[in-house]
């Protein structure tokens, strides 16, 4: 059985660039919460200027079929010139400890 899987992704935006950043991340959000596996799919803002996307998939297919998906590719399109740099993005692999409803994300 596959485990869920959680993605962090990094934007670092473009000089004066942010409100449009999170103007194009939030217009991806609301179809990648009807995606099969979705479980997060969340914009956080972080003390360094960036905007952290959190992300929980059900298993790692479900999430290679998402990054593979249309609303992957109109999402990165409509933050070209909106970034500084690429997106830093991290898969991470819950190791729970404690409570299972506490220690895991």
């Amino acid at each position: 059985m596959s485990q869920p899987v959680v993605v962090t992704v990094v934007f670092t935006p473009a000089e004066g660039k942010r409100p449009e950043l999170v103007a194009a991340l939030s217009r991806a959000i609301p179809e990648v919460h009807e995606e099969q596996g979705c479980e997060l799919y969340a914009i956080h803002d972080a003390p360094d200027g960036t905007v952290v996307m959190l992300e929980k998939w059900t298993s790692a297919e479900m999430l290679d079929a998402h990054a593979a998906g249309e609303p992957v590719q109109r999402l990165d399109a409509s933050i070209v010139g909106l970034v500084a740099e690429p997106p830093l993005v991290t898969r991470i692999a819950p190791l729970p400890v404690g409570d299972p409803r506490k220690g895991a994300l």
